[in-house]
């Protein structure tokens, strides 16, 4: 129930900036990461939380929604530090490596990382119920790893792939990090 909570609230809040953004004329996408800019670092987090318009937005919701219902079941402070790591790397990964002259923003990093941690967890944990939870989502979800891929149409389209590709990276890597294995070598140590 609180992971649904969550996740309901989250994505509220999403479009209530989208609201604010449209409504102040797009005062909002100056959170956007710009490349290599060293002040833009400070935008790192907040970027995840705006987004270029409703469509935008919309293409994320349902994603971020399930994916994050999925994540959050496992203990909401343990959700936190996923979501944490996830925004930092892909973030980090966008303000390296994306073009210069640039702006990226949007919850797909984090859709993305959700999606590594959900359907890699279970192989970490070695949980059986996880794991089937994490070969559904790859069944379900699994085509949108296109997006993590510099194609002409991610590329023509504008989409991040960079964003996507260390999305998944850091949830792959948040996966490992907050592995019920490795909490539990941590307090036998």
């Amino acid at each position: 129930m609180r992971a649904g909570v969550v996740m309901v609230t989250w994505v509220a809040l999403l479009w209530v900036l989208e609201a604010v953004d449209q409504i102040s004329d797009n005062r909002l996408d100056t959170y956007a990461i710009t490349p290599r800019d060293a002040g833009e670092l400070r935008d790192v987090i907040p970027s995840a939380f705006m987004h270029f318009g409703w469509d935008h937005l919309s293409a994320n919701t349902v994603p971020l929604l399930v994916l994050g219902f999925l994540a959050a079941m496992r203990g909401i402070s343990r959700f936190v530090g996923v979501v944490a790591v996830i925004t930092l790397v892909s973030g980090l990964g966008v303000w390296l490596i994306a073009p210069a002259n640039t702006a990226t923003a949007g919850a797909s990093g984090v859709v993305f990382g959700l999606f590594g941690y959900v359907a890699v967890r279970g192989f970490v944990d070695r949980r059986v119920s996880d794991v089937l939870v994490g070969v559904g989502v790859a069944v379900v979800y699994g085509s949108m790893l296109w997006g993590v891929l510099p194609t002409d149409e991610v590329v023509e389209q504008s989409i991040s792939w960079q964003g996507h590709l260390f999305g998944l990276l850091g949830g792959v890597l948040a996966a490992f990090y907050f592995s019920d294995r490795r909490r539990g070598a941590l307090r036998a140590g």
